[in-house]
């Protein structure tokens, strides 16, 4: 039987806690595709509006990621988890109720945006470092696959459940569907049971130091990701990605839905496309790491996540024939971004120690996510002074170069997750 599907049948906490992550991450792809058009459509906004409100969801993690993994790192995992969940819950279907009372503007759509975010980081720094409690070393990659998998998944419906939400509802109601999803992932924490031997008692905080704001404490995580020979050029690599793709789709749906006049339900099953491709790649990331080694099994995932993209604004085609290039690009850069994601996962979780694991989770989203809000900005200047197509080609060139850190001898003599195997 498939490792991944062999721990969903026969590890119920796990299976709990990843059936609310899946259910949770599907109503995401409708916030995504939505809140900028809420900002461009529901509020009239420009580029720079869309650019501001992205910029806002994303602020938290360039302010508060270090400091988030520092002090979150004695509190009990679990109930950070289920508080940030209802936490994101609330404030998302604030947006539909501020619309039909018609007090929704873009400062108060950027200040409900900042506290997603907030709520997000808290979730996600903590969450990175909950899997490996919940299951043995030996099925962290399974669990990886796992999780990595159903999100895909949910790329291949959630863009188009999201172009009909959106087209049915409007973009504003069609929020509330991401909220209901976070109290479903609030259950599946609060159901999934920690079983790793050794992992602190949920419910008792561990004794927290009394130098908990010194400097070099908060730093510590920092440490270990650019101390590593690894884990640095993988830290760079995402800053640099998550930046570029954030100039890209924010002004690639803006180019293809206000100036193409594609559908938002014909641009979200286009872009949906890249779940196929990213669940292709997700069930087969260990076999293409046990071929040809985790290092180049990396890079040759990269080539096709990060270089494919200059294809959707670089190929002549309009209408349909646009939203087949899309898709067909979004499948490949999906199937190489689908293997990448298993292989960041497994490679972090195995070379930081256990009980550095949320903060160095802080620190890695302090430097990987706090480079999307500087991408926010940049995607409204570029769509300002560029035009929407050309912005999306630029943020396209960047996301190629992006590849670059990890072409390393340290990386392409990866074998294995464990350096010392290398």
């Amino acid at each position: 039987m498939d490792p991944s599907l062999r721990l969903l049948r026969f590890h119920p906490s796990f299976r709990w806690y990843w059936a609310g992550q899946s259910i949770s991450s599907a109503g995401s792809q409708v916030t995504s595709m939505a809140l900028p058009l809420v900002t461009a459509l529901a509020l009239g906004g420009s580029p720079a509006d869309v650019g501001l409100v992205a910029t806002a969801a994303m602020a938290p993690y360039l302010l508060f990621s270090l400091l988030a993994g520092h002090l979150l790192e004695p509190r009990p995992k679990r109930v950070v988890m289920i508080s940030a969940n209802i936490a994101q819950a609330v404030l998302l279907a604030l947006i539909p109720l501020a619309w039909w009372s018609g007090a929704l503007t873009v400062p108060i759509l950027a200040v409900i945006a900042f506290l997603c975010g907030t709520a997000a980081l808290c979730f996600g720094v903590v969450g990175f470092s909950y899997v490996p409690d919940l299951v043995s070393d030996k099925e962290l990659p399974a669990a990886n696959r796992a999780i990595q998998g159903s999100r895909t998944v949910t790329e291949v419906a959630g863009p188009g459940l999201a172009g009909l939400l959106v087209g049915a509802l409007g973009a504003p109601v069609a929020i509330t569907v991401d909220a209901v999803s976070y109290l479903a992932s609030a259950v599946g924490v609060a159901v999934a049971r920690p079983a790793r031997r050794g992992a602190p008692e949920e419910g008792t905080p561990r004794a927290a130091s009394p130098d908990l704001l010194e400097r070099p404490r908060i730093l510590d995580g920092l440490g270990v990701l650019f101390n590593n020979p690894h884990l640095r050029p993988l830290t760079v690599h995402a800053a640099l990605y998550n930046l570029a793709s954030e100039v890209f789709t924010l002004n690639l749906v803006l180019w293809a839905v206000k100036e193409q006049h594609l559908s938002t339900t014909v641009y979200g099953l286009a872009i949906g496309a890249s779940g196929v491709g990213g669940l292709i790649g997700t069930m087969t990331a260990l076999r293409l790491s046990d071929r040809l080694g985790l290092g180049r099994a990396f890079i040759a995932s990269l080539a096709l996540s990060c270089g494919i993209p200059l294809l959707a604004v670089l190929w002549p085609a309009q209408g349909w024939a646009l939203a087949a290039v899309l898709a067909a690009v979004m499948l490949v850069s999906g199937f190489g971004l689908g293997n990448a994601n298993v292989y960041s996962l497994t490679l972090r979780q195995a070379v930081i120690p256990r009980e550095q694991l949320t903060r160095s989770a802080g620190a890695y989203s302090q430097v990987m996510y706090g480079s999307i809000p500087l991408g926010g900005i940049l995607a409204g200047l570029f769509g300002e002074w560029l035009g929407t197509r050309s912005a999306a080609a630029a943020g396209a060139l960047l996301l190629a170069c992006s590849i670059l850190p990890m072409l390393t001898r340290a990386i392409r003599s990866l074998t294995t997750p464990a350096p010392g195997t290398a």
